[in-house]
């Protein structure tokens, strides 16, 4: 009868736990939430100005020739080297170059090139350019003379100034400028290259000195695809070693194509330099060769509709649209024209039935 009795107890538990069960299960598939849908990521329709900007690597230097090489010294006196400036040695207009028997060549600055002897009578540009220079440097003042600075003429005026100039430097006090006493180049002189040797001969028409203007430039190399996108006076922004950010305009663009040769011997793309002058000087000092990054703007358009690149969907029959998410949640693909890519904002210009401040989807980051 126990038995029995047991047999009976364990079977009404057996059936409790399966009822049990049963209703655990049943309330677990009722309480389970169905998935949710999750919200979209979006970004607003908005509308400004836009910049179409390229970027590239650059080179801090200091302005050159216009192809960007080094401007040439050649002698035109006869003896020994006894003085040389070192590499990185600033030489302004008017100031002692080098030493050839201890007498002074001078650096003299314009575009005409030393040729001849220069004295009282001759008349020519590069005699406008001695009173120009003489002027610059106040010899006529000293000695005041009205000297006329625009003239071609080589007169008394200048025979006078020129005297002071000679006295001052060290030179032989003849009021001839002798053609080995000067060197004359575009602007004062960076040096970076010394090609005579201190206590070597000193042989007219042989270079002694190579060097550039003190003046700092950034150059870039730009790959074909660029080359019809930037064009003199475009603005720039050169982000110097340091994360320094500092602006500029592109100056001028070479002439020649570049083609660098490869680790392979072979030639790589062609380049053509461009040159960018700086609009504040006084935070490149000490950077010379530095690597700079370059960001130039090639063109703008004000006051349009712009979405994030990214917001963009290709259509199948070709085109482009955006997927538009109303206040309710109702998502629309909406056909757009495009316009100008603002590289460094990650937008793009837009055209369709769209208005500012209308969401627009995104990928989730």
């Amino acid at each position: 009868m126990m038995r029995r009795r047991w047999e009976l107890v364990g079977a009404a538990l057996l059936l409790a736990v399966t009822a049990t069960g049963c209703e655990m299960v049943a309330s677990a598939q009722q309480t389970t939430p169905a998935p949710r849908v999750q919200p979209a990521n979006t970004a607003k329709v908005q509308r400004g100005n836009l910049s179409a900007m390229v970027s590239v690597d650059g080179t801090l230097t200091y302005q050159a020739r216009s192809d960007g090489s080094p401007y040439s010294v050649i002698n035109q006196a006869r003896g020994t080297y006894t003085a040389l400036p070192e590499g990185g040695d600033t030489i302004t207009c008017g100031d002692v170059l080098y030493r050839v028997d201890d007498q002074p060549v001078l650096l003299l600055c314009g575009p005409v090139p030393s040729y001849r002897d220069l004295r009282n009578g001759d008349a020519g540009n590069d005699v406008r350019q001695l009173n120009q220079n003489l002027h610059q440097m106040g010899y006529d003042a000293r000695t005041g003379v009205a000297l006329a600075a625009d003239s071609n003429a080589f007169t008394s005026e200048t025979e006078q100034a020129l005297k002071a100039l000679q006295q001052d430097k060290g030179l032989a006090v003849s009021g001839v400028l002798a053609l080995g006493d000067a060197v004359v180049l575009p602007d004062g002189m960076r040096i970076a290259e010394v090609a005579g040797q201190l206590g070597g001969p000193a042989q007219p028409g042989a270079p002694v000195l190579s060097g550039t203007s003190d003046t700092p430039e950034v150059q870039v190399d730009l790959e074909p695809a660029l080359q019809a996108e930037v064009n003199e006076g475009d603005s720039a922004k050169i982000t110097l070693p340091g994360q320094q950010v500092i602006t500029g305009k592109v100056a001028r663009l070479g002439r020649v194509a570049q083609a660098p040769v490869a680790q392979n011997g072979r030639p790589g793309p062609a380049t053509i330099p461009a040159f960018i002058a700086l609009d504040d000087t006084a935070t490149t000092s000490g950077l010379d060769r530095a690597p700079v990054r370059v960001s130039i703007t090639t063109g703008g358009v004000e006051n349009v509709l712009s979405v994030p690149v990214t917001a963009l969907v290709g259509k199948a029959g070709g085109g482009f649209a955006v997927e538009v998410v109303s206040a309710d949640g109702a998502r629309e693909l909406v056909t757009v024209k495009l316009g100008l890519f603002d590289t460094a904002g990650g937008r793009v210009q837009v055209e369709g039935d769209l208005t500012e401040g209308d969401q627009v989807v995104v990928p989730s980051l």
